[in-house]
């Protein structure tokens, strides 16, 4: 008897193209089944596509390096045949007499035949569709069974012209699929069009009743108090007598790990006609103060696990469910003051700094790894919102579990955009896709995947666009609000009709979450539609700042430079690939920056843009290669993006409500709008984002040059100070203040007070400045930024010779290990003068956020490390406890960097590397993903900082992390 829920099929699978079988599918799956992967088939990748799988077998080359992509066919040229594949299989599943198996399959590109034990079945088309197939009549209980698919490419793949564009000749609009597979201007064309068995595929057993797409919905009063959680199903009854069912849902949460707490627990009886499908929604459950979800920064990321099981009379269990689950309300609004959406989560507005989002990788290789370093990194620079762009996917549930785990809210849009759908050039597809019936299908089993995360935030329509208008009413009426959820204005009252009315909300195909018509309407850019978003080239740090930059409340779209470390472009391009770009000067004295053509390839943004932002590389000096070229370009992405953010966050709720960043990162080896690369890398910009985006942070604003508090906590900062020093490139401190008892209102951006040193007498051409917001009663650091600066007109070229500069450190370094996670604690010390014995500031002991995730700066203490912890051993095991093992014998490593000089130890970043006595030359021996508390980071004499590095190492593999910055040219091992 086979156990009673899913197996996921997501290994053993074959491939093989389509016109060298010459079998039918129903031989394939009888008498002639591969014996494996020999000629002509082939290991294959599913979850995948087809071009994946035949770069795994090396038929093809990486489309992603240098201009591979260009030597692979493209199906406009081979024809659908080319790229239309079988996929084969076996599976064991013993069954009992009462039970029932479907074949599921979550996803496919673009429709597919299914072949089971010489059955055939069709999965129709439709990318973004589940299917689901009850086999039961057709298995072999008892022996092996084989599973063949045919899987079509879509109907229109269209062609590439010679000169690229949006989405190709747009006719990819014409299917219901991902439409950036065309190419866009910041992707190269997918020859196959991301076809074949994309999402997971499984076999799920049950007895004679089956639950299908529960929903839940949590509803809030009194001030979210009272809480009420409603839950509805269907179920089918897929045997020919009447199911008495018991019905069970659970509410648990966890308290330790592997302790859960059950909150409730309640059991309902029912009974189905045979084969009949119904509904039913169990009697609401009531919580009183439960703890709530929150977005990053906000608080706690609370979640509790429902599970709902039915047992059938004469049966036993039947089929059971479960699904994480957050208390949250999320609420917006068309804010009077700004003209922008302003977004509200448990009744308090949050100012939205967030990104937008393609998809994680170009050939579908998704799987939960990937997806928690993306989601994670997100979390670490501070954002609080992800856009998923109309020309991707429809986000699968493991991205929304990341983004519910860490507190991602998702903008999630449907499968429109204006470049394919009625706006492009040529204007084509006035009317949307060719089938309006299928893409409102999709569009309902999406919301149905998707919509018990609390991280999802709002649907919309789509990109730049509209649905065409049947598509859209359709939409607008089936997300239509439930009465606890409708839109409010400022004053709270209800400002759309939503009869007829449900009186439980989860009988709503959503009900809880508002529908946008488009990525520029209704308080987003100008509100109307007009293309009002953007831009998406280099800009001069300070014009962020400025009244002019940006004209409207929120800006969903805003983009910049992207490039990545030195050994991300040896790792993906061939030698031609390395050579940096050539330096053009025009006439009016601007630059014009010429890249090689793979950099072109790869849609590489210029640091320049000529006529008005001079070259921001060269205010560095000339770069003498790639190295130099790579680590300047990654000075300009710290302060562009820094000041991007910080610009808009000076203005938090008087000019704006929020912006999104275009783009987070890239599905391929992109060169531009990224914070971390195709391969997990991050950029400096990554750690400008960091700093730019704390809840409760310091600043300069880059226009006015006044101090400014950003506070997005809904608690007053009291007794505070601001400490604010200048260093020259001498190593003296020429300019030293300190503002304290300094209180800030929460949710409020402060100027505090001008910093004047560029107005002092004999200012220095190039000098840094750190700043430090800290509590007075304990000398705990709530926010840090160190800036580089120039005085107005000038550049930082002073620089270059400052790199001679040896500034000494000290590296002191803890490791634990948790199975194949390595955490290492360092404290670096910059020592070349000792540290101002009056002040304890430089110690850089930071308040962390509470265990709810916000800030309590009148009770915060200052965390220290585990190392100065290690005789305070409630507080050491309090931190320490999901380590399982100190190194033996480590102890504390200490590493001495030598240097003669005074001065700021500049742009420092750590890496870390698999530990090789021998390598090849340009052999990339990066251990990637890493996460770092802090990375690109400058210290001032006698300042020490705390990072900690998180990662995961190989079988086998020794990791070895080594230290390098502006003063410290090649890598120093530190650990």
């Amino acid at each position: 008897m086979a156990e009673i829920g899913k197996t996921k099929l997501d290994s053993g699978w074959l491939a093989a193209r389509s016109t060298d079988i010459q079998l039918t599918g129903t031989q394939l799956t009888t008498t002639h089944p591969p014996a494996g992967p020999s000629s002509p088939w082939m290991e294959a990748v599913v979850p995948g596509t087809v071009l994946a799988t035949l770069v795994k077998n090396k038929l093809v080359p990486d489309p992603f390096y240098g201009l591979e992509n260009e030597s692979i066919l493209d199906i406009a040229d081979a024809g659908r045949e080319y790229y239309t594949f079988w996929f084969f299989r076996t599976f064991h599943c013993k069954l009992s007499g009462n039970q029932h198996v479907d074949l599921n399959f979550r996803a496919i590109n673009y429709y597919a035949e299914v072949y089971l034990n010489g059955h055939k079945m069709v999965l129709p088309e439709g990318m973004f569709r589940r299917h689901s197939l009850d086999v039961t009549d057709v298995l072999h209980p008892d022996k092996q069974n084989l599973l063949a698919v045919l899987v079509h490419p879509p109907n229109h793949p269209g062609t590439i012209p010679p000169e690229g564009g949006q989405g190709g000749d747009h006719e990819i609009g014409k299917d219901i699929a991902a439409q950036y597979v065309e190419g866009w201007d910041w992707m190269a064309p997918i020859r196959d069009r991301n076809t074949g068995i994309w999402d997971e595929v499984s076999i799920s057993v049950t007895g004679p009743v089956k639950i299908i797409d529960p929903h839940l919905v949590a509803s809030f009063f009194d001030n979210y108090k009272r809480v009420y959680l409603h839950t509805t199903i269907e179920l089918e009854n897929r045997s020919s007598w009447v199911a008495d069912c018991a019905l069970n849902i659970q509410v648990s949460t966890e308290l330790e790990e592997g302790i859960c707490l059950v909150e409730h627990l309640q059991t309902q009886h029912l009974s189905i006609s045979p084969s009949a499908r119904v509904q039913y929604s169990f009697p609401e459950l009531f919580f009183y103060k439960p703890n709530l979800w929150w977005p990053n920064g906000m608080g706690k990321q609370s979640l509790y696990n429902v599970s709902i099981t039915v047992d059938v009379k004469g049966h036993g269990e039947s089929d059971s469910w479960s699904h994480p689950f957050g208390f949250r309300k999320i609420e917006s609004h068309i804010d009077n003051a700004t003209g922008g959406r302003l977004f509200k989560v448990n009744g308090q507005p949050i100012f939205i700094r967030g990104g937008n989002w393609i998809l994680s990788d170009g050939l579908l290789r998704l799987s939960k790894k990937r997806y928690k370093a993306d989601i994670k990194f997100h979390a670490d620079m501070n954002f609080n919102m992800i856009r998923c762009w109309g020309g991707g996917l429809a986000e699968r549930p493991e991205f929304y579990d990341y983004c519910d785990i860490y507190g991602l809210l998702v903008w999630q849009e449907f499968w429109i955009t204006g470049d394919c759908d009625g706006r492009g050039i040529p204007v084509s597809n006035p009317d949307g896709p060719l089938d309006h019936q299928l893409f409102l299908l999709c569009a309902r089993d999406t919301v149905k995947l998707l919509r018990n995360h609390p991280s999802l935030a709002l649907w919309v329509g789509g990109n730049e666009q509209t649905p065409p208008h049947d598509i859209n009413m359709a939409l607008k009426y089936d997300l239509r609000l439930h009465p606890d959820f409708a839109k409010l204005d400022e004053n709270g009252q209800s400002i759309e009709d939503l009869s007829p009315i449900l009186r439980d909300p989860s009988q709503y195909l959503d009900g809880t979450r508002i529908y946008i018509q488009g990525s520029m309407w209704d308080g987003f850019a100008n509100g109307k539609g007009d293309f009002t978003d953007g831009p998406y080239e280099i800009q001069n740090p300070e014009s962020f700042f400025k009244d002019d930059f940006y004209k409207y409340g929120f800006n969903p779209e805003v983009g910049s430079v992207g490039m990545p470390v030195a050994a991300t472009i040896r790792a993906t391009m061939p030698p031609e690939g390395w050579q940096i770009p050539l330096f053009k000067k025009l006439p009016d004295g601007y630059i014009e920056e010429v890249p090689n053509p793979i950099w072109e390839y790869h849609k590489y943004i210029p640091y320049s843009k000529p006529s008005s932002v001079h070259d921001q590389v060269l205010m560095y000096g000339t770069p003498k290669d790639l190295d130099d070229f790579c680590l300047k370009a990654q000075l300009v992405n710290y302060i562009q993006y820094r000041a991007l953010l910080e610009g808009w966050t000076s203005r938090m709720w008087s000019k704006y409500t929020g912006v999104l960043i275009w783009k987070t990162q890239n599905p391929w080896t992109g060169l531009r709008g990224q914070f971390y690369d195709h391969l997990h890398d991050q950029t400096a910009g990554f750690y400008g984002c960091r700093s730019a985006a704390e809840p409760i942070h310091v600043q300069l604003n880059l226009a006015t040059y006044f101090i400014e508090v950003v506070n997005t906590s809904s608690e007053k900062l009291s007794n505070v100070g601001i400490e604010a020093s200048v260093w020259d490139l001498e190593g003296t401190c020429p300019y030293y203040k300190v503002y304290d008892k300094l209180s800030v209102p929460p949710k409020k951006t402060v100027p505090i007070v001008e910093m004047k040193y560029p107005k002092s007498k004999n200012p220095k051409a190039v000098y840094f400045l750190l700043l430090k917001l800290y509590n007075m009663s304990n000398y705990g650091i709530l926010s840090r930024n160190f800036y580089w600066l120039h005085l107005s007109g000038g550049d930082y070229k002073l620089l270059e010779p400052y790199r001679s500069k040896k500034i000494p450190l000290k590296i002191t370094s803890k490791v634990f290990i948790t199975g194949s996670t390595y955490e290492i604690q360092m404290h670096v010390q910059n020592t070349s003068k000792k540290p101002d014995s009056l002040s304890l500031i430089y110690k850089n002991n930071f308040i962390a956020r509470n265990g709810d995730g916000d800030y309590d700066t009148t009770a915060a203490e200052p965390v220290h490390s585990r190392m100065e912890e290690k005789h305070g051993v409630g507080v050491f095991q309090r931190i320490c406890s999901r380590f399982s093992k100190e190194v033996e014998g480590a102890g504390l490593k200490v590493v001495q960097m030598n240097g003669a000089d005074v001065g700021v130890a500049f742009f420092l970043h750590f890496s870390v590397h698999v530990s090789k006595k021998e390598h090849k030359a340009g052999e990339d021996t990066r251990i990637l993903p890493v996460h770092y508390s802090d990375n690109y980071f400058s210290l001032v004499p006698g300042e020490t900082m705390p990072i900690t590095i998180t990662f995961e190492v190989p079988a086998g593999v020794t990791p070895r992390v080594t230290l390098n910055g502006w003063n410290n040219h090649s890598d120093y091992t530190v650990y």
